[in-house]
């Protein structure tokens, strides 16, 4: 990294940078590019760590057998394919219907009192409808998908 920053550079390249490293090294050097982009130094960063991409990069190009396939923010690429989930648990069941009738919802299951809602951007949503019924959800975590599932959902299967 330090020969690619020789002479403050307007652009830097740095292919595979954390390929090898131990976590906190990792991390270490995530901080370190942080720093240098911030002093306005525009960075190509080439890497197959996706929570890398998503946390480094502005916008992400993701390259298929030498196609670019898609590109956008990390946050964008994610949407695009990915959907959110929304997992909770109630001592109380939740009305029959209820959480299926909700815009964007594409599957909910239950498990007991366990609780999992997928779909588009449905977290708000689910959160509405169980205190318009008085329900208090419990344990409620909501997780958006993530660039590594935008990215596994649109390269091609490698054939063995």
């Amino acid at each position: 990294m330090a020969l690619a920053l020789v002479g403050n550079p307007e652009v830097a390249i740095l292919d595979e940078l954390t390929t090898g490293l131990d976590p906190q090294a990792r991390r270490e050097t995530w901080g370190l590019i942080e720093r240098v982009r911030d002093r306005g130094v525009t960075i190509l960063l080439v890497t197959h760590f996706m929570d890398e991409a998503e946390r480094l990069c502005d916008r992400v190009m993701l390259i298929d057998a030498g196609r670019v396939i898609a590109e956008g923010s990390p946050a964008d690429l994610a949407a695009r394919v990915s959907q959110q989930t929304v997992r909770f648990r109630t001592t109380t069941p939740v009305p029959a219907g209820l959480l299926e009738a909700l815009p964007g919802v594409a599957a909910v299951v239950v498990d007991g009192g366990h609780y999992e809602v997928r779909g588009a951007d449905v977290a708000v949503d689910v959160v509405l409808a169980l205190n318009g019924v008085g329900i208090r959800p419990e344990r409620l975590t909501a997780e958006q998908g993530s660039l590594e599932e935008a990215f596994v959902s649109l390269v091609r299967p490698v054939e063995v």
